[in-house]
């Protein structure tokens, strides 16, 4: 397949940034401002799901969101990096150079090494999940607008004024609660949870990365124990949300289901599990190998056939005559 023209390879360069810059705006409009309006949710008067204790602010939680972004960002970064040079390192030492990426040219004056055209497509793809996993729980949170388990310990209603003499009353509108409003608005965002999504999507996107990656002998036991670790960690990351009564359990399930959904569509789909492209040469050969003409090779009759044939016609003519 021959190379792309220099103005192509820009222009599609530029169209991928425009993209990233897009995701990390609606991720912000979506994170720091009003812009979407959270839907207000009702409920019914001394719901037992949503009477449990204030745990306190997020920063008190056994994973703060602090810890969590920073490993999140940071841990996936350092383990492509370390892994795709040490991979790059490996082939140059054995000389393995038909399974390593050709240097390619973009342009008229750019080189880009292998090692660092990996890198960078790896690292890129995974910030781009990073922020289309907070999009997608953003966008589900401020669409559902569902209550957390201590959402009335912040509401804090007013019960005689509202006139509830019966559990199954169900309330609705803002006006109903006498709380913070700015803790009742991070009351109402919970489905799915984005603590969930996000940890599962960096173990997720790692797991797959190690595994498809890391060949080296020895390291049959060595994958699936960090490969899990990684899972686990995620695993308890959710847990620790339902223990402190700041998510429900569907809140988590929904969480996970949509960070594992992102990871695996961009690992498969898109990085193609990780793998390098293929050599041109290769792409060359095939592609002559499926346009060359079929020929047709006449079959060649063996002596065995030519005798069982003439016993044939001579059973026949005997029984004509």
């Amino acid at each position: 397949m021959p190379p792309l023209p220099a103005a192509l390879t820009s222009s599609m360069l530029y169209f991928q940034m425009v993209i990233m810059a897009g995701t990390v705006m609606l991720a912000y409009y979506f994170e720091y401002t009003d812009t979407f309006t959270v839907n207000v949710q009702g409920f019914f008067c001394h719901d037992s799901a949503y009477r449990k204790p204030y745990p306190g602010p997020e920063d008190s939680s056994a994973v703060p969101p602090v810890l969590l972004y920073s490993l999140a960002a940071g841990v996936p970064v350092l383990v492509i990096i370390v892994g795709e040079t040490a991979v790059f390192c490996l082939q140059l030492a054995t000389r393995d150079f038909e399974n390593q990426e050709k240097t390619i040219l973009t342009g008229d004056c750019c080189y880009i090494n292998p090692l660092v055209r990996r890198t960078v497509r790896f690292l890129g793809i995974y910030t781009f999940g990073l922020f289309a996993t907070d999009i997608f729980v953003n966008a589900g949170q401020v669409v559902t607008g569902n209550l957390a388990p201590h959402f009335l310990a912040l509401c804090k209603p007013n019960y005689t004024a509202l006139g509830c003499q019966q559990y199954t009353q169900f309330i609705s509108g803002e006006e109903a609660c006498t709380g913070n409003p700015d803790l009742i608005m991070r009351a109402r965002k919970t489905f799915p949870s984005k603590e969930a999504a996000l940890s599962v999507y960096a173990a997720m996107y790692l797991t797959m990365y190690i595994t498809n990656t890391i060949k080296a002998k020895g390291t049959r036991l060595a994958k699936p124990v960090l490969c899990l670790g990684l899972m686990c960690l995620a695993f308890l990351t959710g847990l620790n949300r339902v223990a402190e009564y700041r998510n429900h359990w569907s809140d988590v399930i929904a969480g996970f289901l949509v960070g594992i959904s992102i990871a695996v569509f961009l690992v498969v789909c898109v990085v193609n599990n990780f793998k390098g492209r293929q050599p041109e040469n290769e792409h060359i050969r095939t592609d002559n190998l499926t346009q060359m003409p079929m020929i047709s090779i006449p079959r060649a009759e063996s002596p065995l056939e030519k005798v069982t044939s003439v016993q044939n016609h001579i059973t026949a003519f005997a029984e004509v005559t």
